[in-house]
């Protein structure tokens, strides 16, 4: 599932090609807005919130969209082959005179009112990357209920939105906690820190075409060593050198070092 840096991404990629311009087609291939028509509409601008994109469009209109586990939207300049997928996997066109963005395999695919967007994202925590982040209250949000797995409270969007199975992974490890060690047993000052750490992390990558949690690019890149312990299963811990291990949680695969974590594992 892509996380929130690589929502914000693809926001500003659709604002980029499709703000202030007006669109020559509209196509939601989605039963129940089949019928829309968007065209002639000015593109007013396209932002995240969290893992969801909200494309604003004159008339009071907005196209909220989620990429769940492999959407992505993806823009072409005019005669440039769409690579996207196969067409049965697209759900929404919005064409301009210069660009045409291409949504596809979107599980999420609506148009709401703009003034009706809260129905859609009211119930996110505070954006990591966005102005309404309050650290305060993600802190809050996440030591809410003592008893839950961390990895599961960093993973749910109500408490604070933009972390993925990613950022999750990478920052139980960075807390030195497994992704089961109930929130409620993580140091005062730990949690404190893991919600900065989060903020620090989603807002070095944010730019990045390639995201890292290391630094290794800093050092000269190397594949295997831009993310601490996501996706390095038996590889040695780039800390402590002890194989990586995996198991799931929350039907979710997930990784730890289990000299560097502690905590309960399964």
């Amino acid at each position: 599932m892509p996380e929130g840096d690589t929502v914000l991404q693809t926001a500003k990629r659709l604002h980029t090609a499709l703000a202030d311009q007006v669109l020559t087609r509209s196509d939601l291939r989605v039963p129940r807005f089949a019928t829309a028509d968007l065209t002639g509409r000015t593109v007013l601008g396209t932002l995240s919130r969290g893992k969801h994109l909200l494309t604003r469009i004159e008339g009071g209109l907005t196209l909220h969209s989620h990429l769940r586990m492999d959407g992505s939207w993806r823009v072409y300049a005019p005669g440039e082959r769409w690579r996207g997928g196969p067409a049965h996997q697209i759900r929404a066109i919005l064409s301009t005179a210069d660009h045409t963005a291409v949504g596809y395999r979107l599980p999420v695919l609506e148009l709401l009112r703009t003034v009706d967007e809260e129905k859609a994202v009211g119930h996110l925590g505070p954006d990591l990357l966005g102005p309404d982040w309050d650290p305060d209250t993600a802190l809050h949000n996440v030591l809410a209920a003592p008893a839950r797995p961390l990895g599961e409270a960093l993973l749910d969007q109500r408490n604070l939105a933009g972390i993925g199975n990613i950022y999750k992974a990478e920052l139980c490890f960075l807390a030195r906690a497994t992704p089961w060690l109930p929130v409620g047993d993580l140091p005062a000052t730990t949690a404190v820190r893991l919600v900065a750490t989060a903020k620090q992390l989603l807002e070095a990558n944010r730019d990045r075409p390639v995201r890292t949690t290391t630094g290794s690019r800093a050092r000269g890149y190397v594949p295997t060593e831009r993310l601490w312990v996501y996706g390095r299963t038996h590889r040695p811990c780039l800390r402590c050198g002890a194989p990586i291990r995996a198991a799931e949680q929350d039907t979710r695969p997930t990784y730890w070092c289990p000299r560097c974590q502690s905590g309960p594992t399964p």
